[in-house]
């Protein structure tokens, strides 16, 4: 809010469409499908529609987002170990 971008509340127990899911997660709907047909995210359906908790949407959404800090800090050490960001490299040749 602080920074100016809007904030919504969600209800623990609504069912979002897979369009509204897929907006929620920022990716697109067939990419969604394909996460909840791998069994991914559990979903249930209403005739021939698919029907998302969003309390299911947000448990993913977490562990996307720990798993991607997680990968970020290996790969950070990564590049330290390998004297990426040695103080020299940083200086500018003149």
């Amino acid at each position: 809010m602080a920074s100016g971008q809007g904030i919504t509340l969600v209800p623990n127990d609504r069912e979002m469409t897979t369009q509204q899911a897929a907006d929620f997660l920022n990716v697109s709907r067939p990419y969604l499908i394909k996460l909840l047909e791998q069994g991914d995210i559990s979903y249930t359906k209403v005739g021939a529609h698919r029907r998302i908790r969003s309390q299911d949407i947000m448990a993913y959404k977490q562990q996307r987002d720990a798993q991607r800090h997680q990968h970020l800090s290996e790969f950070t050490a990564f590049l330290q170990d390998e004297g990426f960001y040695d103080q020299e490299s940083h200086e500018i040749e003149r």
